[in-house]
């Protein structure tokens, strides 16, 4: 997929100069992608700039137009570049979004030995950290779009007698943007698929769980409404600790008995 002008910018001094480096051996592509990858972190590029073109690419890297195309096939999918298509077309850096990085972390906790209740112990170390600032700044519509989730989750709860995981990640992302703070949300937002997982193996391992987390919800969002902070704090604190304790007992019980429990 190339939409790519071949012709030079000669418009500006070449800013790149040395920047990428030829590469001769192994996956080459792939070794464009690291290479790209690396200057994005080290700042050399940024969001926004516009790459070379493939020509031009091709001759710093040493490679065909064709292991050009692959590699920016790759960082496309990874995120790391957008393709823009017309006559002022070309591979512009993106900044990576809050999904994208949420999935590399799920990934991680899939495929590693990483277990749900690791999951929920960091979520209280993250979101009982948080009530303070929510409790300062939820707004009229914070509260409002919180108490809609609970509405929702009961309701759900009196037609078929069972709780989404789902509505409680929903909920306790929502509850981050309600700190009104862009990198909490960020983060928040990023951990939703690890998350969701923990709270899916807690409802399979006690049904109940989910039940009266239902409740806690709505407890916490009038603390919050009321600006009571230690009651908040109280409410979140018992309601993810509940969690964790299933979730620690059924990690051990699975050591015990040599299994694996992934995910969750």
């Amino acid at each position: 997929m190339s939409a790519h002008s071949d012709a030079p910018d000669t418009s500006a001094p070449d800013r790149y100069g040395d920047m990428f480096n030829r590469v001769n051996a192994g996956r080459v592509s792939r070794l464009i992608v690291d290479q790209i990858r690396l200057l994005i972190r080290d700042g050399q590029l940024k969001a926004g700039d516009r790459l070379p073109s493939e020509r031009e690419l091709g001759e710093r890297f040493g490679v065909s137009r064709v292991t050009v195309r692959e590699a920016l096939r790759g960082l496309e999918a990874n995120g790391l570049v957008t393709i823009r298509v017309g006559a002022r077309g070309g591979a512009f850096v993106t900044a990576p979004t809050s999904a994208l990085v949420g999935e590399g972390i799920s990934d991680l906790l899939t495929f590693s030995v990483i277990e749900p209740g690791d999951v929920t112990e960091a979520r209280q170390v993250f979101e009982v950290g948080i009530v303070s600032l929510v409790c300062q700044r939820a707004d009229e519509a914070d509260i409002a779009d919180l108490l809609e989730i609970c509405d929702r989750a009961e309701a759900h709860l009196k037609a078929e007698n069972t709780y989404p995981a789902a509505l409680s990640a929903e909920f306790h992302v929502r509850v981050a943007r309600a700190t009104h703070n862009a990198a909490v949300e960020m983060l928040a937002r990023s951990f939703h698929g690890p998350m969701l997982m923990s709270l899916i193996r807690a409802q399979e391992e006690d049904p109940h769980v989910g039940i009266r987390g239902t409740a806690e919800h709505r407890e916490f969002v009038l603390a919050v409404q009321r600006r009571d902070e230690a009651a908040a704090v109280a409410v979140m604190t018992e309601h993810l600790a509940r969690t964790a304790q299933r979730l620690r007992h059924n990690d051990r019980s699975a050591a015990q008995d040599g299994g694996s429990v992934n995910g969750g």
